[in-house]
């Protein structure tokens, strides 16, 4: 019983004897204590920092989502509008194409009515001259000259009308 085991282990008991008795196990506890509290308090940190950062990141999400949305609203908006001033401006265009025939149109009408009224006149001019010039060759005297006036008058008026 005297072996040096023995005496070791006497030894050790008598020095956890010492340090019970001058507190160190309570000081021990304590400090395992505070750091069990402080390592509990950097987890909860943790924990609380992941919270707020999932938070943020749906928020970011969520944002970007919006934003998608809101740009694709917008690109729709100006597709539309593109279309819709396209199709107005063709429509302008078909209108005034339109208007300039109608114009073209009304002025080829107009001449071709100045032109036959021209043509009338010169054919009733020429007619007159034809039917004096006949009328004064195989007509003689004053009475043939009364008729023919009558009869060129009453001409040009039928051919003018």
């Amino acid at each position: 019983m005297l072996t040096a085991e023995f005496w070791v282990l006497v030894a050790f008991v008598v020095f956890l004897a010492l340090a019970a008795k001058a507190g160190a196990f309570s000081a021990m506890t304590k400090g395992l204590d505070s750091r069990a509290k402080r390592v509990r308090h950097e987890l909860d940190e943790a924990k609380r920092l992941r919270e707020e950062a999932a938070a943020v990141l749906a928020d970011y999400k969520r944002r970007r989502t919006e934003a998608e949305k809101e740009a694709e609203a917008i690109v729709a908006s100006a597709r539309q509008e593109a279309e819709r001033a396209a199709a107005e401006g063709h429509q302008r265009l078909n209108e005034f194409v339109a208007r300039r025939t109608k114009a073209a149109e009304s002025k080829i009408a107009q001449a071709e009515a100045q032109a036959e009224a021209q043509v009338r006149a010169a054919a009733a001019d020429a007619a007159v001259k034809v039917s004096e010039t006949i009328l004064r060759e195989r007509m003689q005297g004053d009475a043939a000259q009364n008729l023919i006036r009558a009869s060129l008058g009453e001409v040009r008026t039928r051919l003018r009308a």
